[in-house]
C-alpha cells in the first residue's frame, strides 16, 4: 500500500523545523542532537502529519499548478437509473409535506490509524440519488419542501404512489473538485485529484443524476433557511457530524430536541426502509445481474475445489476465488462470504473460513455479488467436494429441498403473507425430523409446529426468507405489518432459504449426521399475477442438477 504522505520535492528537501524550537527526537527517547532534553508535547492530533514532507513555498505552488491539459467540459448522459430514483424522491416527499429531509451518504470510516474501508453511501442515500459505487463521502441530499406543497399533498391524499403535484425540490450537496492551483489538488490525502482521482463536478453531478447540486460549504446555511416553520427529519445513523449540524439547527431555531426529535427522524428512517419493500422494474434488472454475477463466481469456486482440498486453510481458498470475481464483475461482495466445510456449515455465519476442505465433505457456500448499483445477490448453494453425495448427505439435502419447494409453492398462493412462506417450510422439515425419530418421544410434527412446541427449530433457528435489494436484509427498519405480516405484493424481493444443521457434538442426531450442515437458498420476485419467478433458477439445485454441476467444472 501506498504511503499517504505528499512525497518530498526533491531528495534533498529537509525536513520541517520543529515549531517548538527544541531539539527533535530520533524515536529512541534521546534528542538527536545527542541532548538530553525532552521535547515538548505535540497534541496527538497533529502527530499523524509529522511523516509530510510537503512543500510549502510559493515558487512549488506556482509550478504544480502549471502545466496541465484542459479538462473536459462534455457533460455525462443522464443515468438509467435517474428517473426511477426521482419517482422515489417524489413518493418520499409525499409522506412529508411541508418538511425538509435530510439523507445524508456517510462518511469515510477508519479501518485502522490512517486506512479507511473502501466507500459505500447508506442505501437510503443511494436508493434516492441512484448513483451506486462509491459516491460520495461526506454528501447529503436535501428534499426541500416547496411553497405550499403541504396544501397541494393534503388535496391529494399524499399517498404513496399517488400522481400528485411536486412536493419538494430536492438538492445534492457535495464537495465537489477543487482547482488545479489549489493546495488540495495536491496536497490532500483525502480529496487531492493526485491522491484519489478527479471527482465530479457540481454541473456533472447535475447531468448525471438530474439533481440541482451545491458545494457542501452550503449545507449549514440551507439547512437553517425558515428553521422553525419547517421542520427537519434526517437518517441520523448515516453520519454523525450531520446528525449533530441538524441538532444544533433544530436548537437554534427553537424546534424540538431529545425524544421528540428522534421520533421525527425514526420515522423518516422508517419510510425510507418500507420505500423499498417493492422494488422498480430497474431494481429488478439490477438483482438480476448480481444474480448472474454471483452464478458465475460460485462456478469459479467450484474450479478451485481441488486446490482448496491441498491447502490447510482450503475454505479461504473457496472464498477468494468468489472474492476476485465479485470484484471483477460488479462493485465486490455484498457481504462476508460463508465457505463452511464440514461442521463448520453448522455456524450459521461462519465467515472465519480458515479451516480445511477435506475430500467426502459438504461445503456451505453463502455468497452474493455486489453490483455497481448497489444491488446484491444473496445465494446459498451446498456442494459435495467429490461432485457425488453419500446417502445420508443426499437424505438431508432433499429434506432441505423439499421445504424450500414448499415455500416457494406456498408463496404463490393468493393471499400468502410473508411469515407464512416461514411456516410452509418449517412444516416440511418438522415432518422429516418426525420421520428420522428426531423429535422428543410422543411429539408429533404437528405439536412441534404449535408455538408452545417448536422443538424442531433446535436445527434450523433462522427464518426461511428476508427482503432483499441494496442491503442483504434489505428494509430492516420497515414496520411489522408492513414487511414480515403483510400480504406479498409485486416488486417485492426476498429470500426462501431452509437449512438444516446437525453439529457434530449433538448426541441426539445419529452418528450418519453428525457434522452435516445443508442449506439451499434463492432470490425471487413477486409477479404481477402475484405468483413469484426465481432469480437463481438458472444456478443448480436439485440433488442431480448439483452433482452434474461439479463434475462438469472440475471435467470429471
Amino acid at each position: 500500500m501506498t504511503d499517504t504522505s505528499p512525497p518530498p520535492a526533491s531528495a534533498t528537501t529537509p525536513a520541517p523545523a520543529n515549531p517548538s524550537g527544541q531539539a527533535s527526537h530520533n524515536g529512541t527517547g534521546a534528542a538527536v542532537d545527542g541532548s538530553s532534553r525532552p521535547e515538548a508535547s505535540q497534541p496527538l492530533a497533529q502527530r499523524g502529519d509529522n511523516r509530510s514532507r510537503r512543500p510549502d513555498n510559493q515558487a512549488f505552488r506556482d509550478f504544480i499548478a502549471s502545466g496541465w491539459g484542459p479538462r473536459s467540459h462534455e457533460l455525462p448522459d443522464a443515468l438509467p437509473s435517474a428517473p426511477w430514483a426521482a419517482a422515489r424522491r417524489h413518493r418520499l416527499g409525499q409522506l412529508f409535506p411541508g418538511e425538509r429531509l435530510v439523507l445524508p451518504a456517510g462518511s469515510l470510516q477508519v479501518r485502522n490509524n490512517d486506512c479507511d474501508y473502501r466507500f459505500r453511501p447508506h442505501s437510503a442515500f443511494a436508493h434516492l440519488v441512484g448513483t451506486g459505487t462509491d459516491f460520495e463521502p461526506d454528501a447529503v441530499l436535501v428534499l426541500d419542501p416547496l411553497a405550499g406543497s403541504h396544501v397541494l399533498a393534503q388535496a391529494e391524499g399524499a399517498r404513496p404512489g399517488a400522481q400528485t403535484a411536486a412536493t419538494h425540490e430536492a438538492v445534492l450537496y457535495f464537495r465537489p473538485r477543487a482547482s488545479r492551483s489549489s493546495e488540495e489538488f495536491y496536497a490532500s490525502a483525502r480529496y487531492g485529484e493526485l491522491w484519489v482521482g478527479a471527482r465530479p463536478s457540481l454541473e456533472e453531478v447535475e447531468a448525471a443524476t438530474g439533481i440541482r447540486c451545491a458545494p457542501i460549504d452550503a449545507l449549514g446555511e440551507a439547512l437553517a433557511r425558515d428553521a422553525g416553520p419547517v421542520r427537519l427529519r434526517v437518517i441520523a445513523e448515516a453520519d454523525p457530524a450531520v446528525t449533530a449540524l441538524v441538532a444544533t439547527t433544530r436548537h437554534a431555531a427553537g424546534l424540538p430536541g431529545g425524544q421528540e426529535a428522534q421520533e421525527l427522524d425514526d420515522r423518516l428512517a422508517e419510510a425510507a426502509s418500507e420505500l423499498r419493500l417493492r422494488k422498480d422494474t430497474w431494481e429488478v434488472s439490477q438483482l438480476r445481474a448480481a444474480v448472474e454475477a454471483t452464478r458465475t463466481g460460485l462456478e469459479d469456486l467450484i474450479r478451485s475445489l481441488p486446490r482448496a482440498t491441498r491447502h490447510w486453510r482450503g475454505e479461504r481458498v473457496l472464498e477468494g476465488a468468489f472474492a476476485a470475481r465479485a470484484r471483477e464483475e460488479g462493485n465486490g461482495l455484498g457481504y462476508d462470504t460463508i465457505a463452511a466445510a464440514g461442521d463448520h456449515a453448522n455456524t450459521l455465519h461462519w465467515i472465519t473460513n480458515d479451516g480445511p476442505v477435506r475430500p467426502g465433505d459438504l461445503v456451505l457456500v453463502d455468497a452474493g455479488v455486489e453490483v455497481d448499483s448497489l444491488y446484491t445477490a444473496d445465494v446459498t448453494r451446498t456442494i459435495p467436494v467429490d461432485g457425488r453425495f453419500t446417502e445420508p448427505q443426499r437424505r438431508v439435502y432433499q429434506a432441505v429441498l423439499d421445504a424450500a419447494d414448499a415455500a416457494f409453492a406456498r408463496a404463490s398462493e393468493p393471499g400468502c403473507r410473508f411469515r407464512d412462506v416461514h411456516a410452509a417450510a418449517m412444516e416440511v422439515i418438522a415432518d422429516r425430523l418426525e420421520q428420522w425419530g428426531l423429535l422428543p418421544k410422543g411429539v408429533t410434527a404437528q405439536d412441534s409446529l404449535a408455538p408452545e412446541g417448536q422443538y424442531h427449530r433446535r436445527w434450523m433457528v433462522h427464518g426461511t426468507s428476508h427482503h432483499l435489494g441494496l442491503d442483504v436484509h434489505d428494509c430492516a427498519q420497515a414496520r411489522r405489518e408492513t414487511s414480515v405480516d403483510a400480504v406479498l405484493e409485486p416488486g417485492m424481493c426476498f429470500t426462501i432459504e431452509p437449512g438444516l444443521y446437525f453439529r457434530s457434538d449433538d448426541l441426539l442426531v445419529p452418528p450418519e449426521l453428525r457434522g452435516t450442515g445443508v442449506r439451499i437458498e434463492d432470490d425471487v420476485v413477486v409477479r404481477e399475477d402475484g405468483r413469484v419467478e426465481s432469480l437463481t433458477a438458472g444456478i443448480p439445485r436439485t440433488v442431480i442438477e448439483v452433482e452434474e454441476w461439479v463434475s462438469t467444472l472440475l471435467g470429471e
